[in-house]
């Protein structure tokens, strides 16, 4: 796949190889590569934007994995919650509000 990413004063060209076993038609796995990194770049976003993934300076050992999972696990709670609140917000509100944590941790026996 090549690709083109536009930057303010310069463009940037990329060529990615895939490898499957489905026979797919060039349209069809342009649709599957670009909903793969859709997916991608929302969720690393998301995790970058509500816990601030980019930040975190575990290295060493099980220490990022085991963060990773819990982060994930936290995010999927969250995003779980009937709310009209941003993710964010609804993070914040569970870390400040042991009753609001309650209620999203009560989603789990459902």
């Amino acid at each position: 796949v090549r690709s083109r990413t536009g930057l303010k004063d310069r463009s940037r060209f990329d060529t990615r190889y895939y490898i499957s076993s489905a026979d797919l038609s060039a349209e069809r796995a342009a649709h599957a590569v670009r909903g793969h990194w859709l997916i991608e770049n929302a969720l690393h976003w998301t995790l970058d934007v509500v816990f601030k993934d980019d930040q975190s300076r575990l290295r060493k050992g099980h220490g990022a994995n085991n963060m990773a999972i819990v982060r994930h696990f936290a995010l999927n709670l969250v995003k779980a919650v009937n709310d009209k609140r941003p993710i964010k917000r609804r993070r914040k509100m569970a870390a400040w509000s042991t009753d609001y944590l309650a209620s999203i941790l009560g989603q789990l026996s459902r």
